[in-house]
């Protein structure tokens, strides 16, 4: 076996389910790159300035601007004896994360704390007039995440909302060079609905002189493949074959008469 024209391709981007970040702090505002040009939208205000607030004030992870009390969690942690480990919201800051004078700042009448209570359909159309917030945040949008909470804390969300938050900052990014993506069963718990928005996203890839590696199951997903590669006859023992692998019509129209097939003709 030979492969052939990966060097027209800079790099190979594996997108996984693994979780987008290790801490709780960790959010899709930081991940997907907005919460910088939001932290300086809010510091260019001129209430910002008159108080002397930079733009490291509206991080919640640096010391200035944030509530001291909780570090700028929001919560506190207490540990109970011989039971799990409790968070309570901050009496000083009531969960908010910042301090008074940080809180008094407002972008279109929202606070940073509020920004980040917003979730990310909301947030897209607060910042519309900020190109470097709006776009990412409404192409997470389209990809079926604008429910998510903008300051959600990472570790709440499930493999595939980290996958397809991974898919929003690849297609946000400036493309420098060709990229082959691997993904593996990218639509595992997806409504119907969703497996559309997110072939759409897959589909921009394409269109822009990327290629897709797509580990898959689902006949929508196949349907839509220009080249298929299918395993089997069966599953486990009875499987690690190739049974197939070309155009998708032609495997339905005169393939060999294997479960994929049989799905496929339903």
């Amino acid at each position: 076996a030979a492969l052939t024209g990966i060097s027209d391709m800079g790099r190979v981007v594996e997108i996984d389910q693994s979780p987008i970040g290790r801490t709780p702090r960790s959010c899709p505002a930081t991940f997907v790159g907005v919460l910088d040009p939001i932290r300086l939208a809010f510091a260019a205000l001129p209430d910002a300035k008159v108080a002397g607030l930079g733009a490291s004030a509206f991080s919640f992870n640096v010391a200035g601007g944030r509530c001291e009390i909780c570090g700028g969690a929001g919560k506190l942690k207490i540990a109970m004896s011989f039971l799990p480990t409790v968070h309570v919201p901050c009496e000083a800051c009531g969960g908010r994360r910042y301090g008074d004078r940080v809180l008094g700042v407002r972008y279109k009448g929202a606070s940073i704390a509020d920004v980040l209570a917003m979730s990310i359909e909301a947030a897209a159309t607060h910042f519309a007039a900020l190109g470097t917030i709006a776009r990412p945040l409404q192409l997470a949008t389209r990809i079926g995440l604008g429910y998510l909470q903008l300051g959600q804390s990472s570790d709440t969300l499930s493999g595939g909302e980290a996958q397809r938050l991974k898919l929003v900052t690849e297609l946000a990014k400036r493309r420098k060079v060709a990229t082959v993506y691997v993904l593996d069963e990218p639509t595992t718990g997806l409504h119907g609905h969703d497996v559309r928005q997110l072939l759409a996203i897959l589909h921009d890839l394409v269109d822009r002189g990327d290629t897709l590696v797509v580990i898959e199951h689902q006949l929508d997903v196949v349907r839509e493949a220009d080249w298929m590669v299918d395993m089997g006859p069966g599953a486990g023992q009875a499987g690690g074959h190739v049974t197939y692998q070309g155009p998708v019509a032609e495997f339905v129209a005169r393939g060999p008469d294997v479960p994929t097939r049989r799905a496929l003709l339903r």
